[in-house]
Parts: structure tokens; sequence; C-alpha cells
């Protein structure tokens, strides 16, 4: 059995963490640290809810801590766990500068501890459903990828009235789509860059498009923008013999903006009308136009993987490389935007 405590009561923890891990068998929760009072979520039942972060330090049983706290106090909040002897699963984005990551990484390591960044978007139905794809031959060598993660949210950019990287558009959304490039198809030779303050200089970060250059002249493209009433495709996969075009983003994130919970067996599940379509010659020379059944994602996967590297020794799913690479990337974008 795997022992946890959440430091954090909020959304992240409610929505992103606690219906997942909960499936998992091996996994019991003890404690959530709530600062307040009042809570806008139901008590998870079982549970003992604390104020002081201490009351988890000293905690013999709890055998790791997840952070899902505001940005800026990932950093901090990591050191001090595992400075009290604690694993930890950081929510995204993992620090703010690669510097602390690596700092993070080694303060770990000499303590003989665990820590790793909460990616659990590698487990979104679409992304996996991409890879399906790409290793089914049909498209042939894949030359170009775009990933687009929009909204149509303008009042989020409206009514911020300053700078923030941590709070960046780049920061809060392209730390998932960067890692599902790093994790598949690996570190790339060149990226080139445009972020964008769109509302102007001093505003909020709303727009980003990386282009990652590979070997055999691969393109991979992530782009997203809070101006996107009419929200392009999830991905396109462009390959030697065909293409692939996913118009739908998993459905997990819909399903639990509704309270539609994990334990309802078609939670976050595709229905074909939202199956991407597949489009590819065959070595015959024949056209074929046909629906692909998306993949089952879950982020209960994440937690299962968490388990079996904790307990049983499995080597990390997210690299601790991975990880530092992701946010020089992240750095850099920013550092261009303002330059």
């Amino acid at each position: 059995m795997l022992t946890i405590a959440y430091i954090g009561n909020g959304k992240s923890a409610n929505r992103y963490h606690i219906p997942f891990s909960s499936l998992v068998d091996t996994i019991k929760i003890k404690k959530i640290l709530s600062r307040r009072d009042t809570s806008d979520w139901d008590a998870v039942e079982g549970v003992t809810y604390v104020k002081e972060s201490e009351e988890i330090w000293n905690d013999p049983d709890i055998d790791l801590v997840v952070l899902s706290t505001p940005p800026h106090t990932h950093y901090p909040l990591a050191k001090e766990a595992l400075e009290n002897g604690k694993n930890v699963l950081v929510e995204k984005p993992f620090a703010e500068t690669s510097d602390q990551a690596k700092e993070l990484f080694a303060l770990a390591e000499e303590k003989g501890l665990f820590i790793q960044c909460y990616q659990n978007r590698r487990f979104d139905s679409d992304f996996l459903t991409v890879q399906k794809v790409i290793e089914s031959g049909k498209i042939g060598d894949v030359l170009e990828v775009e990933m687009h993660f929009d909204y149509f949210r303008p009042e989020v950019p409206e009514q911020t009235d300053h700078f923030d990287p941590m709070e960046s558009f780049l920061y809060t959304h392209a730390c998932h789509t960067v890692d599902q490039v790093l994790s598949y198809f690996g570190n790339p030779q060149d990226i080139q860059y445009d972020v964008r303050q769109l509302l102007g200089d001093g505003r909020m970060n709303d727009y980003f498009d990386l282009d990652f250059f590979y070997e055999n002249n691969l393109k991979v493209s992530v782009k997203s923008s809070y101006f996107r009433l009419k929200e392009r495709p999830s991905f396109v996969v462009y390959g030697t013999k065909g293409t692939f075009i996913k118009e739908s983003k998993d459905r997990q994130e819909e399903h639990l903006k509704l309270f539609y919970m994990p334990t309802n067996e078609d939670f976050g599940l595709d229905l074909p009308e939202h199956y991407g379509t597949l489009y590819y010659m065959s070595e015959d020379g024949q056209y074929h136009e046909e629906k692909v059944v998306s993949e089952k994602g879950s982020y209960s996967y994440f937690y299962e993987a968490l388990y079996e590297t904790l307990v049983n020794g499995v080597e990390k799913l997210v690299k601790d490389h991975e990880t530092i690479r992701q946010i020089e990337i992240l750095e850099e974008g920013i550092r261009q935007m303002k330059k």
C-alpha cells in the first residue's frame, strides 16, 4: 500500500488528482492539508483534514506528499517536503526555472528520495490515439505534427493587468503539450519560438507557437491561444502516405467540470462523433478514409505508474531530464517574448 497526503484542497487536488488516485486500490489517501475552515469541495470519506504541514511531515505512515497548490509555491514546498524526508509529486509547472528543478532533483538524490512532476496528460485519449495511428504505419513516415490547445476565454487575459511567468499561458498550458512532445518524440535538434502578449506589453502571455525540429525533416508544432472562437483540431498528423485529424480534445476535463466522475464506466470516453479520421493510400494504391476508435485515457494510469515506481522500483515514468528540458524550453520562450 502507498499512503499519500495532499497539500492543497482546491480544484487541482479535488478535480485532477483525488478522483484518479482513489481508483487505485493500492493507494490510500490519509491526510489533506486545507488551511481554510470551509471548502467548495466535499470532504473525502476516511481522510483526515489538517491545517499545519507539520502534521504531514511528522506522520511516518505517509510515503508520498502531493503538491496541488498555486504555481509559485511548488519549488519552496517541494524543497520543504524533501528536507522533511518525504517523497514528492509536484503539480505543473514543476518550478519557475531549470536551476530550481535541478536543485530539487539533486536534493532528492542526496536524501535518497523520490520527486517527480505530475504529467498526467501523457494519458490524454487524443494523444494516445495519435500514438496508435503513428505506430500502425498507415500514414508512413511522419513528416509533421500539429498540436493545438485552444480556448475562447478572452476574459482571462483581459482581466489580467500584469505579467507573471508562472501565471502565463506558456507555463500553465505548454507544460502539458511540451511534455507530450518530449515524452514521445524526444529532445529536438532545434526549436523556434513565437510567444506573444496579444493585448500588449506588461499584460498576460496569451498565445504561443513553438516549432520543434527533429531528424528526417520531422516538425512538431505546439500552438495555443485564448482567442480561438473556433478551435483548431486537437491533433493533425501528416505522413508520407496519409494524414490523421483528431478534431476534439480528450474528454476527461469536460466530464470532470460536469462532476461526472471516473467511477462511471464511460467517463472520458469519446463517442463516435469524436473519433478522428485517418486518410491514407494503401500499398496497392487505393485511397482509404476511415474513423479511428479513440484510445481510453485515464489519469489513474499515472498513479498506477507512480505506485509501481515507489513500491516495486520500476523506472520513473517522467524522467528528471525531461522535466528539466521542459522548463528550459518555457524559460527560453518567455525570454524571447521579452526580447
